[in-house]
């Protein structure tokens, strides 16, 4: 059964209540969410009220108020949601001190009335909420970064106070935390232009990342403990760096989607074919696991599509059933193409874990979200992923889903059907 995954609620704060209609209008006709909440108020008052009670995803304010001005409400606003408020002001005039007043008090973006369209605003609304969710988890990977590095840094020494011998390998790693730091300077500093942090974010960990896994083995291999507890020790130390490394190459792809949706080649793509790639690719765990794959794609051979994208799509959901597979039971993972209501389907089906949809549908394709804490694997990115490459070509993704039993997921590739057709 179909279900709504991503609900944002929109709090319009303008005085003009034909104006207020036109938003409404606009923003009800978007496609990029499944349903948007949308909440009015006409004066600075009845919007502190109603930011408190419904904690909104983003807030669209005019300037002009008749109980006051829209960078004193701002100001208020950012009182009661210091660190994850999203606004967006909008002003009958563009004046540029305004503009840059604005978005020094805590706007993430600044629009004009009379001069944008439905899709303009959309577009507005949607890249502020998008960037303020980044901004959240940025802040509060910053935190694990460094409670990480303390830890890393602490253990260390520990290891030098032991061994004397491991003193060069102490000061390389002094040394790279200086340059990781240097590095989280640089960071901050991109916060001045939102709509490049993430993508600075993902490139500028990637080589202090490399360096702290290079000096992690250099360590290991040249460090003699008589510790009993330093097996599991670096053990430890080994999964944080890997888990490090795959959630910055995962937060790359996702900034590529995101920044290049429409640049992949479209070409007639046989299904075979990719599967062939992909069963070659995860063979290692497909062996592991004593996994069963078995595929059907007679009713839907082939469509034009982009080989990247479905690629993607098909390696992210096969290794999705690998991963989360039930313990009890080797992994039976079915893929097979038809269509369904005029749009070709690509259905994946596994016997594994399974997922709570009552509980977890909600946040199914949010970005880093996990539903299975006892699976050492996984970052929370892929069903991301695969959701954004989906709906950049007009498509969407049914989930049906019973714990215990597995999961199975629809990819309508909508974009893939209009070319059929054409």
């Amino acid at each position: 059964m179909p279900i709504s995954f991503l609900v944002k609620k929109i709090l319009l704060v303008d005085d003009n209540e034909l104006d207020r209609v036109l938003y409404k209008r606009y923003l009800s006709r978007q496609q990029h969410y499944e349903r948007m909440e949308l909440y009015e108020a006409a004066s600075g008052e009845e919007a502190l009220a109603l930011f408190e009670t419904i904690q909104p995803d983003c807030v669209l304010l005019d300037y002009n108020l008749l109980d006051t001005d829209g960078l004193t409400l701002l100001l208020e606003l950012k009182k009661l949601a210091p660190e994850n408020l999203c606004a967006v002001m909008i002003t009958g005039g563009g004046s540029e001190q305004l503009a840059v007043g604005a978005l020094n008090s805590g706007a993430l973006d600044y629009l004009v009335k009379q001069q944008f369209d439905q899709e303009l605003l959309c577009k507005t609304v949607m890249h502020a909420i998008e960037k303020n969710e980044w901004r959240q988890y940025m802040a509060q990977y910053h935190v694990e970064l460094k409670s990480v590095n303390h830890q890393l840094r602490a253990s260390v020494e520990e290891l030098t106070t032991a061994r004397q011998q491991i003193h060069h390998q102490n000061t390389l790693l002094t040394q790279t935390n200086q340059e990781l730091a240097s590095t989280n300077q640089e960071l901050a500093r991109t916060n001045a232009d939102l709509d490049n942090f993430v993508f600075a974010a993902s490139h500028d960990l990637r080589q202090p990342a490399n360096n702290l896994r290079g000096l992690f083995e250099e360590l290991r291999s040249a460090a003699t403990i008589s510790d009993p507890d330093a097996a599991q020790m670096w053990r430890l130390f080994d999964d944080s760096l890997r888990a490090l490394t795959t959630t910055i190459t995962e937060l790359a792809d996702v900034v590529q989607v995101a920044r290049q949706p429409d640049e992949q080649v479209t070409e007639r793509i046989t299904f075979e074919d990719v599967t062939a790639h992909i069963l070659q690719t995860l063979h290692p765990e497909i062996k592991a696991a004593h996994a069963v794959i078995e595929t059907d794609f007679t009713d839907l051979p082939e469509l034009p599509y982009g080989r990247s994208n479905l690629r993607t799509i098909m390696l992210n959901l096969v290794s999705n059933a690998l991963k989360y597979r039930h313990p009890d039971r080797a992994p039976r993972v079915q893929i097979r193409t038809y269509i369904a209501m005029g749009q070709p389907v690509l259905e994946v089906q596994d016997n594994g874990l399974g997922i709570d949809l009552q509980q977890h549908g909600n946040d199914l394709f949010q970005l880093f979200r996990r539903f299975h804490p006892q699976a050492n694997t996984g970052t929370g990115v892929g069903l991301f992923l695969i959701n954004r490459l989906v709906q950049s070509q007009g498509g969407h993704i049914d989930v049906d889903s019973q714990q215990g039993e597995g999961t199975t997921f629809r990819v309508f590739l909508q974009g893939a059907q209009q070319e059929m057709v054409a």
